[in-house]
């Protein structure tokens, strides 16, 4: 399975992709003053690695807990890339995946844990 995750909820945005038996992985650094050039480090991302958004089949956005203005990003920019590539999109909470390790989300998935279309957001305090 091809997917691509989105964690903005630490001080990094991780994007992690398994693509053709192939881990990828990359952090950005999170901050206010830098969420427009998210969607940009993604897409550089994805040139970098060759991955062809067109054979990614599902994405999974970590909706918390975390910081607020990370959270709004991953998932803005995941529901838009669902929207425009016709994509599968679940959210996972931070709880749910062990020590952070991305690879492991397909095993979340294959056992039918994760709400597909239905994001919502938990921010920390």
């Amino acid at each position: 399975m091809n997917f691509l995750v989105i964690d903005g909820t630490q001080d990094k945005i991780n994007f992690f992709s398994n693509f053709n038996n192939n881990s990828y992985h990359k952090s950005v650094e999170a901050s206010k003053n830098n969420n427009d050039r998210i969607s940009k480090e993604l897409f550089d991302f994805f040139k970098e690695n060759s991955i062809n958004l067109e054979e990614i089949n599902n994405i999974f956005v970590n909706v918390g807990p975390g910081k607020f203005s990370g959270i709004r990003t991953s998932i803005s920019i995941a529901k838009a890339l669902s929207i425009t590539n016709k994509l599968n999109l679940y959210g996972f909470n931070s709880k749910d995946l062990k020590d952070m390790k991305y690879e492991n989300i397909g095993i979340l998935h294959e056992k039918g844990v994760l709400t597909k279309n239905l994001i919502n957001p938990v921010y920390s305090s």
